[in-house]
């Protein structure tokens, strides 16, 4: 996909899958565990900011992270690096992606339908 500028939406996403997780103290944290779900932050880039993010973990050892705020390029291949404080959980590589954010802002403007005075500015058939 080529984008039309560095900033396009379609650069952008906050939804992504990792492979199983190698977690650096072998098994996942007892959070994760016990909840399913756990808070933490993530980079996928090095020396990149520490974003934001939560934790689902799948039954397979995989997880889904859903990001505080949508990341430009992410791609499938990288490494999602999982962090607590200053504390490096573990990593999985990038299988795939949820929607970019352009694809999101497209499916809600088909939702949202035509606009009242879209509607009113169309002529009846003759």
């Amino acid at each position: 996909f080529k984008a039309p500028s560095t900033d396009h939406p379609a650069l952008y996403r906050d939804l992504l899958r990792t492979n199983r997780v190698h977690w650096i103290a072998e098994e996942p944290p007892a959070q994760l565990i016990r909840d399913k779900m756990m808070e933490c932050h993530f980079r996928f880039r090095h020396q990149m900011a520490l974003v934001p993010c939560v934790l689902t973990l799948n039954q397979d050892g995989s997880v889904w992270v859903t990001l505080v705020k949508p990341e430009r390029a992410i791609t499938p291949g990288q490494f999602a690096v999982f962090y607590k404080g200053d504390e490096c959980l573990g990593s999985g590589k990038i299988l795939r992606m949820g929607p970019s954010v352009y694809t999101m802002q497209q499916g809600k403007n088909r939702e949202e339908g035509p606009k009242k005075e879209e509607i009113d500015k169309v002529e009846p058939a003759t």
